[in-house]
C-alpha cells in the first residue's frame, strides 16, 4: 500500500483560505450559539464576565486550528492522522468517540427542530403539550427523512443559502437585543465565583466548540490548496470557528438581560421567541431548523462510515434503522421525560468534553514530541505493523477515567467531585492536564522516537 493511499491527492487539495474560512463560519453559524449563551448566564456571571468567559472558552478554537495545521502540513485527515498516536487498531478508540460525537449532536439538532416547531406553534395559537410535542417531533423527523432522498450536492447548496440567509437575520436580531437589552440593570450584577463560575463556564463552552470541532479540523486542512500558507490555514480555521459563536453567545448574554428566565428555563428558545416580533421569530425560526436539516443528513450518512472505521460493517438501511432509532429515542426522553432541553445538553458537553479533552491532548502531544519532522507514513496506513500504541491508548484511559473521577452531575457523581469541582465541569480541564502529563510520562518511559522525515518508509 503506498503512500498515496493514506495522503490526500494534490488535484483534490483546492481549498483556499477564504473558502476554508467560510465553511468554518457556515458550520458555526447555528441557533445553538445563542443556547451557549444561555449555558453561561447560568452561572449566575456578571456581563463583562459572562462575555469574558465566551471569549476564552472560545480560544479553544486554536486547537482546531492547530490540527487544521497538522493535516495540511501532511496532507492526512485526523483519523489517519491518529493512527500514529494510537495504532491502527487503538485508533477505534478515538473513532468510537467520534461515532458518540456525531450521534449526541444528531439527537441535539432533533430536539432543536421540535422546540424551533413548537416555539412556532404560538402563533397558531396552538397549546403546548405532550400530544402538540410529539406532533412535532414527527414534523421534524419526517422531514429529515423525506430530505435524505436529495443529494448530497443539493443539500449543500440548500445550506449555503440558508447559512446566508440566517447569517442576515442574526445580525438583525442583534440589533433589537442591543436596543431592548437592559443595560444599567447588566452592567449592575453582581460578580460571580472566579473558579466556581467563570471557569465551568469556559470549560462548557471550550468543549462544545473547540475541542468537539478538534476530531474534524485536519479532515478540512488537508484539502488545502498547495502554496497556502499554513498561518493562514490556522487563522481561518480559527477565527471562521470563533467570530460566529461569539457573535451568537453574545447575543444570549444580551437576551439575558431582556428576560432573566434564561438561565433556569428548559426550554431557551421559547424564551428567545417570547422576545421576538411574531413574523421575524416565525421566519428566523424556520431557516434555522430548514439549517439543521441538511446536518442531520449528511451526519446519518456520514455515521456508517465511521461505524465502519470502528469495524462495524453494516447496510446503508441497516446504519438508518439504528441511528434513527438513537436520535428519536433520546429526543423522546429529553422532551417527554425529562423536560429539560438546557439541563440535558450541557451534560452532553460535559461527558462529550471530557473524552475528547483528553484525546486531543494526546493526539497534539505525541505530535509535538514525536512528529517534529513529519509524520511515519507507514505508522498512516492500515496494513502498519503497530496496531496498538499502548502509551497512547494507556494515557487517554487515565485521563478520560480522571475526568470522570472529578466531575458530578444528574446522572453521575465522581469520588473527588468536591469543592471547586462540584456541580461543574473542571472535569473536562482535568482530563487534559492529566493526559499532558500521560502522555510525557509514556514518551519518557518507552525512550523510543519517530524516525525523521528522512527515514520514513514510503
Amino acid at each position: 500500500m503506498d503512500e498515496q493511499s493514506v495522503k490526500v491527492p494534490e488535484q483534490d487539495k483546492t481549498l483556499t483560505s477564504s473558502k476554508l474560512f467560510y465553511n468554518w463560519f457556515a458550520a458555526n453559524i447555528g441557533i445553538m450559539g445563542f443556547v451557549y449563551g444561555a449555558i453561561i448566564v447560568s452561572y449566575h456571571l456578571s456581563f463583562l464576565q459572562s462575555i469574558l468567559a465566551a471569549l476564552i472558552g472560545l480560544l479553544s478554537f486554536l486547537v482546531p486550528g492547530w490540527v487544521a495545521m497538522l493535516g495540511q502540513r501532511e496532507g492526512v485527515t485526523t483519523f489517519k492522522l491518529s493512527r500514529a498516536a494510537y495504532g491502527t487498531r487503538g485508533n477505534k478508540i478515538p473513532n468510537a468517540i467520534a461515532w458518540f460525537n456525531m450521534v449526541g449532536w444528531l439527537a441535539v439538532n432533533v430536539i432543536t427542530g421540535t422546540l424551533l416547531l413548537m416555539s412556532m406553534f404560538g402563533v397558531i395559537h396552538v397549546v403546548k403539550n405532550d400530544v402538540t410535542r410529539a406532533i412535532a417531533l414527527l414534523i421534524f423527523g419526517g422531514l429529515v427523512l423525506l430530505s435524505g432522498l436529495l443529494k448530497e450536492a443539493t443539500l449543500a447548496k440548500i445550506q449555503t443559502w440558508l447559512s446566508y440567509i440566517f447569517g442576515i437575520l442574526t445580525i438583525v436580531i442583534m440589533g433589537i437585543f442591543l436596543v431592548k437589552a437592559h443595560w444599567s440593570a447588566a452592567l449592575k450584577l453582581p460578580s460571580g465565583n472566579w473558579v466556581t463560575g467563570v471557569l465551568p463556564a469556559i470549560s462548557i463552552v471550550a468543549a462544545g466548540s473547540g475541542i468537539s470541532w478538534s476530531m474534524a479540523a485536519a479532515d478540512w486542512g488537508a484539502y488545502a490548496k498547495p502554496g497556502t500558507k499554513p498561518a493562514a490555514t490556522f487563522w481561518a480555521t480559527t477565527m471562521g470557528g470563533a467570530v460566529p459563536l461569539f457573535i451568537l453567545m453574545a447575543g444570549g448574554v444580551l437576551l439575558s438581560t431582556i428576560e432573566p428566565t434564561l438561565a433556569t428555563t428548559g426550554d431557551p428558545f421559547g424564551v428567545m421567541y417570547g422576545v421576538l416580533p411574531n413574523w421575524l421569530g416565525v421566519v428566523y425560526f424556520l431557516v434555522a431548523a430548514g439549517g439543521l436539516i441538511p446536518q442531520c443528513i449528511i451526519s446519518l450518512r456520514s455515521a456508517r462510515i465511521n461505524l465502519a472505521t470502528i469495524g462495524i460493517n453494516v447496510s446503508q438501511r441497516t446504519s438508518l434503522l439504528i441511528h434513527g432509532v438513537i436520535i428519536i429515542a433520546i429526543p423522546i426522553y429529553v422532551l417527554f421525560i425529562s423536560g429539560n432541553f438546557l439541563s440535558n445538553f450541557e451534560i452532553f458537553l460535559n461527558f462529550l468534553g471530557i473524552c475528547l479533552a483528553s484525546w486531543v491532548a494526546i493526539f497534539l502531544g505525541d505530535s509535538l514530541m514525536s512528529r517534529k519532522h513529519g509524520y511515519d507514513v507507514a505508522l498512516m496506513k492500515p496494513d502498519s505493523a503497530v496496531h496498538y500504541n499502548w502509551g497512547g491508548i494507556i494515557s487517554w484511559i487515565i485521563a478520560t477515567v480522571t475526568g470522570f473521577l472529578f466531575t458530578n452531575n444528574a446522572v453521575w457523581s465522581g469520588p473527588f467531585a468536591h469543592g471547586i469541582f462540584r456541580d461543574n465541569s473542571l472535569g473536562v480541564f482535568v482530563s487534559a492536564l492529566a493526559a499532558i502529563v500521560c502522555i510525557i510520562i509514556a514518551k519518557l518511559l518507552s525512550g523510543s522516537r519517530t524516525p525523521d522525515s528522512s527515514e520514513k518508509v514510503a
